[in-house]
């Protein structure tokens, strides 16, 4: 799962002012160093590879309705609405990287997601 650990690594790090550090054991990444928008999740309490990361009210329950081989309710922060995604299936990386901007852009202050705005006209994304 290293590649998959690479990959999500990357899709987080292009957030401006992304902040990667442990938390719990696992590679976290932090908006602005401050917030939680994902965390990675290797086997935490069950033999799944995922992460979890903050979600608009309502997504977590459409997306573990509609396909519970991709998309769970992570423990702890579940209750709160934060999706979980599966990374040990066929991963469709673009759509990761939909869902990192997204948890990014909830979590993130409004001077960072600015940012993100400026880099996506910039380079004609969005």
């Amino acid at each position: 799962m290293g590649d998959a650990r690479e990959m999500l690594r990357e899709l987080c790090m292009a957030m401006p002012g992304a902040v990667e550090k442990l938390s719990h054991g696992e590679p976290t990444w932090f908006a602005g160093g401050k917030k939680v928008f994902v965390m990675f999740a290797d086997h935490h309490h069950d033999e799944r590879v995922g992460f979890w990361c903050a979600a608009p009210a309502g997504v977590q329950e459409e997306l573990v309705g509609a396909e519970p081989e991709r998309f769970y309710r992570p423990p702890y922060v579940g209750h709160r609405g934060w999706l979980g995604v599966y990374l040990d299936v066929e991963v469709d990386w673009a759509e990761v990287g939909e869902i990192v901007e997204e948890a990014y852009r909830m979590v993130a202050t409004a001077r960072l997601v600015a940012e993100l705005d400026a880099l996506r006209t910039d380079t004609g994304e969005r």
